[in-house]
């Protein structure tokens, strides 16, 4: 079930506890790749899903920022006041060649997809060699995933380990693994006003059980393929002197 692209909209700008969460999600993108000129500087930079509240540390400092949301949720203009940079497209036939993207993060696309193993696919075929994908979803043992008052509580949510098996499925090497979202899905002030702190203090001692949703950074690895031919057939280099008479050694 996708959710809509006013209602997404509506929380994470027009509500304090999706502008937390937004913010909590998107300081551990930045901890991962950080938006510095010299990490992002002629890097193609795209999000898939709603993930446009996460790409805007990278406008400016990408040579290309991309918001690519599904037709089942609707699209809206983005980033608000300047050139739009979004797009609306069918969920597993994105507008982009193959290859074309260098860092592409998921958010509120993997759970919520018709076909999430035809997504992944799709996924790999626009990340060029040795690009990178963060696939953020809804931890299924953490507290926002019960709670349907927020989006975090819609579609299917994901384990780590879960979440792992299906990169690989699709030809996916993980390399890091990450969780957000400590505070509890609740409007009450202390919370909101704590965050911060909840997040230093999940990362440190509670790990994946009390996140709200848990993050798996992969890289696309293409292997060279191995050819027949001279390299393979001339296994034994020829000597410069193979086929030449041996010297007769005579009598004095």
């Amino acid at each position: 079930m996708h959710l809509d692209v006013l209602d997404l909209r509506d929380f994470y700008y027009r509500t304090q506890l999706g502008r937390t969460a937004q913010k909590a999600i998107r300081d551990k993108v930045v901890e991962l790749w950080p938006d510095t000129q010299s990490g992002m500087a002629g890097l193609t930079v795209a999000g898939y899903g709603f993930a446009v509240p996460l790409l805007r540390p990278y406008l400016g400092r990408a040579r290309r920022v991309i918001g690519l949301m599904p037709a089942q949720q609707g699209v809206m203009p983005w980033p608000a006041g300047e050139p739009n940079v979004s797009v609306l497209c069918a969920e597993t036939s994105w507008p982009l060649e193959t290859g074309m993207i260098d860092r592409l993060v998921v958010l509120h696309g993997l759970e919520v997809s018709d076909d999430p193993d035809a997504l992944m696919e799709e996924c790999w075929r626009t990340l060029g060699p040795g690009g990178r994908a963060l696939f953020i979803v809804p931890n299924r043992v953490g507290l926002w995933a019960p709670r349907e008052t927020t989006p975090f509580g819609f579609g299917r949510p994901y384990t780590m380990g879960q979440l792992e098996a299906q990169a690989r499925r699709v030809g996916f090497a993980p390399e890091r693994q990450a969780a957000a979202l400590y505070i509890p899905p609740s409007q009450r002030r202390f919370w909101l006003r704590s965050s911060e702190m909840w997040e230093r203090l999940g990362t440190r001692a509670a790990g994946y059980l009390a996140a709200g949703v848990v993050m798996l950074e992969v890289i696309k690895q293409v292997h060279s393929v191995r050819r027949s031919g001279l390299g393979a057939a001339v296994r034994k280099p020829l000597s410069i002197l193979e086929g030449a008479p041996k010297p007769v050694v005579g009598r004095m």
